[in-house]
């Protein structure tokens, strides 16, 4: 299935039904009287998040959306039928956006969470409710209110705990395939992988994760070099960036440190929040440097980045320090996790045998 993260459509919510003029006219029955019914409400248009889908491919083609409109009113005090709601089932994580003002209308993060996109017009009123002792044959009556009609941009943000950043090559797709069951492609070329993945990283029976791998960014990204920063945008979403960086002598530039420097330079242009996001260094592809070199070549470029934060030097494709890894993570999101429930003591706890297991269908 082609990955598709962003798209822009059109809902159209159903007019309401026009109120009726009608009078009561029967044998035998002198004094009928008004008897036009009221109209029907217009259908509304809802966006719905479903764990179920993980892209935005449905409505690639299919880009213009109508909800029924409600009947107009009848006699004999019947009133019409209200049009039926339009429900649009889009991936959990997708950001719902007015395309023409770019105001953000509402983000559905949780299964089964729904969003007005577009509400349907009120019903017009009959005759009927116009006559009075002085107004015995009204023939006014009340149209139906036209529906709401708007351009939406969907953008769909993969909801992870961690994501995985660095440049092609650093080997993010292999250490996902290490640590979880995802499989994604893994190749010696550049740009293999080209949309986000997703995977659970399970530690222990009760404790997992969820990991995002993305596409690597170039040198130039943010003015669209390689495949650009448009997927930078399934990190924003995330609790922790594991910044993976290919110290083999092998590696496409040679040059750990600046490989650093560049990837930090397109995510602040990008977004100087995502920059500013907690940030650990991961040291890949230590197999490939000689064991008596390891120590002293992870320390130089610790000592040349300045670097103040965790390092983690590892071997993903020998999965050599990747438990080690997965378990500092672990503790590290239940550690925010328990200062978020304490900044919030009016949130309920979750249950002890509740875990973020409960997304891994996202």
């Amino acid at each position: 299935m082609k990955f598709v993260d962003e798209v822009i459509i059109r809902v159209e919510a159903g007019n309401g039904g026009d109120g009726c003029v009608s009078f009561r006219r029967e044998k035998y029955i002198p004094f009928g009287g008004p008897d036009g019914g009221d109209g029907g409400d217009g259908g509304s248009i809802y966006l719905a998040a479903d764990a179920e889908l993980n892209t935005l491919v449905d409505y690639r083609f299919t880009r213009r959306f109508e909800a029924e409109h409600g009947q107009k009113g009848m006699g004999s005090d019947c009133t019409g039928r209200s049009g039926a709601d339009l429900v649009i089932a889009v991936p959990v994580g997708t950001a719902v956006y007015d395309a023409d003002t770019g105001e953000l209308i509402g983000d559905l993060v949780q299964s089964g969470q729904r969003l007005l996109a577009a509400r349907g017009g009120f019903h017009g009123l009959g005759n009927t409710r116009y006559k009075s002792s002085t107004n015995r044959a009204p023939r006014q009556f009340k149209p139906g209110t036209p529906g709401e009609a708007r351009n939406l941009r969907l953008e769909l943000k993969v909801i992870a705990d961690v994501g995985l950043l660095g440049m092609p090559n650093a080997g993010k797709s292999t250490l996902i395939r290490a640590v979880s069951s995802a499989r994604p492609k893994v190749a010696d070329y550049p740009f293999t992988t080209l949309h986000p993945n997703l995977g659970v990283v399970r530690v222990g029976p009760l404790h997992s994760f969820v990991m995002a791998d993305i596409p690597g960014l170039i040198e130039g990204a943010a003015e669209g070099a390689g495949l650009g920063i448009q997927f930078l945008r399934h990190l924003a979403r995330t609790r922790l960036l594991l910044h993976l960086v290919d110290v083999s002598p092998y590696s496409d530039s040679g040059d750990p440190v600046r490989d650093v420097g560049i990837i930090l330079g397109e995510l602040a242009k990008y977004d100087a929040e995502l920059a500013e996001r907690e940030r650990w260094l991961v040291l890949n592809k230590l197999d490939l440097v000689p064991a008596e070199q390891r120590a002293a070549r992870v320390a130089e470029i610790v000592t040349v980045l300045d670097w103040r934060g965790p390092v983690f030097a590892i071997s993903a494709a020998e999965r050599e320090g990747t438990e080690i890894l997965m378990q500092a993570v672990m503790e590290r999101l239940e550690e925010r996790r328990r200062a978020e429930l304490a900044a919030s003591p009016n949130q309920p706890a979750p249950p002890e045998d509740e875990t973020s297991d409960a997304r891994q269908d996202t």
